[in-house]
């Protein structure tokens, strides 16, 4: 993995450079983790289908947290994973319940962003549907 830039504490550069980690981070999970990508493209679709749909202001801002939030559960997820391999490279059952815990917290944002899709985009999709 490439390694990112030392910050200096304070100021602008500090700011600009902390920004800089954290999209390094996201880069880092969309290009090692398959789910993330799987998790990228469900949110551009649901993302077009909102605009398609037109969907109401707070419908927007359902949309747009359940997308945070299954997006910050797998960068957790993966950086616990991570910290589990670094700490533990040989198979233990406590690592293995800690990843599984980590997997499990992403599993129940994806379906809870699956159920706000379903109240959300069901209706309208079905009204579509049935002309």
């Amino acid at each position: 993995m490439d390694e990112p830039p030392v910050a200096t504490p304070g100021g602008w550069r500090g700011r600009r450079l902390s920004f800089r980690y954290a999209f390094h981070g996201l880069a880092i999970c969309f290009r090692t983790q398959v789910n993330m990508r799987l998790h990228g493209l469900a949110a551009a679709l649901a993302i077009g289908l909102g605009f398609a749909l037109r969907i109401a202001a707070w419908e927007w801002c359902a949309v747009v947290i359940s997308i945070a939030m299954v997006s910050m559960a797998e960068c957790f997820n993966t950086a616990l994973e991570s910290v589990v391999d670094l700490v533990s490279p040989e198979r233990r059952p406590l690592a293995g319940a800690i990843k599984d815990l980590a997997a499990a917290a992403v599993l129940a944002a994806a379906i809870g962003a699956a159920v706000i899709g379903a109240i959300i985009f069901g209706p309208k999709v079905l009204a579509l549907w049935q002309g």
